[in-house]
């Protein structure tokens, strides 16, 4: 090299190589910016396929997701159906049995009701069988007008018996019949009804009784109700639906007048 090359004015055109080179290189740059912004493209497109592959991912995952709490939703719906029918089961059974048990008891009660009934019947009628065996005999050693004894036997044996209006008997009475029905015990007959029964035998006063004497309450030939004197102050008759045939005290209920056929 020349002494003088390094002074510029003295430096030779360097040869057109150089820029050559400059574009060759600028041109290599270049091209390894392309191939590394390809490269960097091509990785970058691999993200992107990783997410379109994940919302498929997440989309089966959801659905069998979904799917099975779907099919664990019917089975609680079936355990719950079916535990509502075993409740309502259970629940019919146990109504069935109450009813059953009730039905038993009514049954129960109704049979002991009906032997009650029945064994006081029968005491009743052996009674009555009694009372009308003896008053038989009485009437059968009476005189043809009639025994006192008779009627009142007959009266007694009736004690208990209901009282129903236009009834004659053999369990229920109104009053003019049970009266009527009794003195026929003594071969005496007489009128159905009060009024004609306050109008028969001999009138006497309510002071002066005897046992067997008919009373009655209203005006004579008008009365609206009969009975029987039995002693001491007392009177058997039909009284009324709530009492029945009973003995009650004339204290109580005085008559209104009394007659006299045996």
């Amino acid at each position: 090299m020349s002494h003088t090359a390094h002074i510029p004015s003295h430096r030779k055109p360097r040869p057109q190589r150089v820029t050559k080179l400059r574009a060759g290189v600028a041109g290599g740059v270049l091209s390894t910016l392309a191939v590394a912004g390809t490269t960097g493209m091509a990785n970058a497109a691999e993200p992107v396929t990783e997410t379109i592959e994940m919302p498929t991912l997440t989309t089966d995952l959801a659905t069998q997701v979904a799917a099975t709490a779907d099919a664990t939703q019917q089975a609680a719906d079936a355990y719950t159906l079916q535990a509502d029918k075993d409740a309502a089961i259970e629940a019919a059974a146990k109504d069935a049995k109450e009813a059953k048990d009730e039905a038993k008891a009514k049954a129960a009660a109704k049979k002991r009701a009906a032997e009650r009934a029945a064994k006081e019947r029968a005491a009743r009628d052996s009674e009555r069988t009694t009372l009308s065996t003896a008053s038989a005999s009485a009437t059968a050693e009476a005189p043809a007008s009639g025994s006192v004894s008779a009627v009142i036997s007959f009266m007694k044996a009736q004690l208990g018996d209901a009282y129903v209006m236009g009834a004659t008997g053999p369990n229920a009475w109104d009053c003019s019949s049970l009266v009527q029905a009794a003195f026929k015990q003594a071969g005496v007959d007489l009128p159905r009804v009060s009024q004609d029964q306050s109008m028969v035998g001999t009138e006497v006063g309510t002071s002066n009784l005897q046992v067997g004497d008919i009373l009655y309450w209203g005006g004579k030939g008008s009365a609206y109700h009969t009975g029987v004197y039995i002693g001491n102050g007392q009177y058997l008759d039909a009284a009324n639906p709530s009492k029945g045939v009973v003995i009650q005290d004339l204290s109580g209920y005085p008559a209104s007048g009394a007659v006299r056929v045996l």
